[in-house]
């Protein structure tokens, strides 16, 4: 099992979810196994490439850690139209390979959806560089790559590092399907969870995370999870 060695809180950044300062605990690690992400993920922590992470802001709780439980989800009636919406598009799984179609495409959603520049290395660096067992899942409309997810995968769970689409497929809600097909990719691999990330429900762009049922909820005091049915 992972012994976490040499964290450090970083200095204090501009919160990209919240109009506030913000902090990371965070550490570097290579070679990490399905029961070490395991573990981590269970705690509360997140990654790109080789750099872990969790919040360590002063005074503010907000950044709520989320995971599905697979088993039991059951999509809403918005979530199915999502499903028939994209009848026709086909999701691919592999184990991570860089190629410049993705990276174009990743250009594209940084460019309009966030307005950010993207250089080639640190997408490499951060998502083709694993530190731990990872799959990405390909989606394609009349043989197009549209979307692309890249996943880690504990003992118990897959957890969602990252999610890109075309965005001139936006009608068709990509995220939405891309997170209702790693559920069932969770399922037909017999894992528990499906980790979202955090929930921030005073960020607009993140609150969507609890429209998953059921789901839990992390407490950062106890480290507990706590189950939330749909009201």
């Amino acid at each position: 099992m992972v012994e976490i060695r040499n964290r450090d809180i970083s200095d204090e950044f501009s919160c990209p979810y919240l109009d506030q300062q913000a902090r990371n605990e965070y550490f570097f690690a290579m070679e990490l196994d399905h029961d070490d992400i395991n573990k981590l993920l269970a705690e509360g922590w997140r990654k790109f490439g080789w750099y872990y992470f969790r919040p360590a802001c002063d005074n503010c709780k907000a950044c709520i850690p989320l995971r599905i439980l697979t088993n039991e989800f059951k999509p809403s009636r918005s979530q199915r139209k999502v499903l028939n919406k994209n009848a026709d598009t086909e999701m691919k799984v592999s184990s991570l390979e860089f190629r410049d179609e993705i990276f174009e495409l990743y250009k594209k959603h940084s460019r309009i959806r966030f307005d950010q520049p993207s250089e080639k290395q640190d997408f490499i660096e951060t998502h083709f560089f694993p530190s731990c067992p990872a799959v990405q899942t390909e989606y394609y409309i009349d043989n197009k790559l549209v979307a692309v997810g890249f996943l880690d995968q504990g003992a118990t769970g897959l957890s969602s590092v990252y999610f890109i689409y075309d965005t001139d497929y936006s009608h068709l809600s990509l995220g939405v399907y891309g997170a209702l097909m790693e559920i069932e990719l969770a399922q037909k691999m017999n894992l528990e969870y499906y980790y979202l990330g955090y929930w921030i429900p005073e960020n607009k762009s993140m609150r969507y995370k609890n429209k998953y049922y059921p789901h839990e909820l992390m407490d950062w005091e106890t480290n507990d999870w706590s189950r939330v049915e749909k009201k």
